[in-house]
């Protein structure tokens, strides 16, 4: 004992740390039944400049987060692409969301900001219609690409399971906003779900069965949207209707369900989910 006190205490630390565990830790079998956390890839607008959306999203108390933070464009053309998080981890992103009566997004996703200032604060109350949405560069677009290539890969995310922040907070959250490309992310890059357009033109063409609020919104939950069974055309169905509108039809984004709405969801459905 009083060889032990003699003793430095850095050396005394060092014979303790060497106790031998009480077991034989094995790592030759692996489960099979297993999969990732991560099931879906979540992409929003910062409606910040560089500089203040990098300062929000690593201050202590800020209460937000993000995997990735994609940069505009810099001096040579390239965004700088910041890993803010490892993927393990979970970041506070989503807040209140849900998608095919899984809530609590965040921790069953990957969230990516894309800087964007999104529309001005003056125009906060009018129409999501009537405000200026800001596009995207195009070089900003094909970074962004290249990192949702790589995650659908690693991650083996469906092609509609790459959403927008509206798709999972309707009413609440906007972005990333009518002015992001979803149909050249497809087109160009067979990125995330997109309706065939022939398909759309087929149904406006032979027409739509009268509108049914409650088929609507059965459909619209099928495909993953929140959305109550209440059968009545109420506020939250004309929000979950924007939000659908936001992502797959930007040149329409007021709520009403008009045909080509309807066209588009019942493309959508044979496609992905029938």
């Amino acid at each position: 004992m009083r060889f032990l006190l003699l003793l430095p205490l850095t050396l005394l630390l060092g014979l303790m740390g060497c106790q031998q565990t009480p077991y034989h830790l094995s790592r030759i079998y692996t489960s099979p039944n297993q999969d990732s956390r991560i099931r879906y890839l979540i992409v929003h607008y910062t409606q910040a400049d560089d500089a203040r959306a990098l300062q929000l999203l690593t201050t202590a108390g800020s209460g937000v987060s993000a995997h990735y933070l994609l940069s505009t464009p810099g001096p040579d053309g390239k965004p700088t692409l910041y890993a803010l998080l490892p993927e393990s981890q979970r970041a506070w992103h989503a807040g209140r969301s849900s998608w095919h009566h899984q809530t609590a997004m965040n921790d069953r996703s990957l969230g990516i900001e894309v800087v964007n200032s999104g529309y001005q604060p003056a125009d906060a109350r009018g129409p999501l219609m009537t405000r200026y949405w800001p596009p995207f560069p195009q070089s900003q677009l094909h970074a962004l690409a290249s990192l949702l290539q790589q995650l659908s890969d690693r991650y083996h995310i469906p092609p509609q399971n790459l959403l927008g922040h509206s798709d999972i907070a309707p009413g609440r959250k906007v972005d990333p906003g009518p002015a992001f490309p979803w149909h050249y992310l497809y087109q160009r890059y067979r990125l995330g779900a997109w309706p065939e357009e022939n398909r759309v033109r087929a149904l406006l063409q032979q027409g739509l069965p009268e509108l049914d609020i409650t088929a609507l919104q059965h459909d619209l939950a099928r495909y993953g949207y929140a959305v109550p069974a209440s059968g009545v055309l109420d506020d939250t169905t004309r929000q979950v209707v924007q939000a659908f509108q936001l992502h797959f039809r930007p040149s329409r984004f007021d709520g009403e369900p008009d045909a080509e709405t309807r066209a588009r969801l019942q493309a959508l459905l044979e496609k992905y989910v029938d």
